[in-house]
């Protein structure tokens, strides 16, 4: 089954110190993962001042600065993987940081016929 895991935190919780060893262990957990040829995909996200937003209101297109909704914890990446079960995805999740400083989301994925492959 596939799942995305979706890393929300608040922004700076992690300090510039901390960074590059946070950035090795999720890329040591990928880089695991791709060894059991459970890994698709993975990528961090840009700070949220960088985010655009379009929206339909009344029947026009509005383009805003910033993400859809107001929260503390902004989506900061994303990881792709191919695991049995959620009970393997729960696994997962939980060994990158952001579980310990903020929260993993996992989802499945809906597998639609038809859609290019990279």
């Amino acid at each position: 089954m596939k799942y995305i895991l979706l890393m929300y935190h608040t922004e700076g919780v992690f300090s510039q110190d901390e960074m590059p060893e946070q950035m090795e262990i999720s890329l040591d957990i990928c880089r695991q993962l791709h060894a059991k040829g459970q890994f698709l995909g993975a990528s961090p996200l840009l700070p949220i001042d960088t985010a655009t937003s379009v929206r339909s209101s009344s029947g026009r297109l509005e383009v805003h600065d910033g993400p859809f909704a107001e929260t503390k914890e902004q989506l900061g990446g994303y990881v792709l993987i191919d695991v049995p079960n959620l009970d393997d995805a729960i696994e997962v999740a939980q060994t990158f940081p952001a579980a310990k400083r903020g929260t993993v989301e996992i989802r499945p994925l809906f597998e639609l016929a038809g859609i290019p492959q990279v």
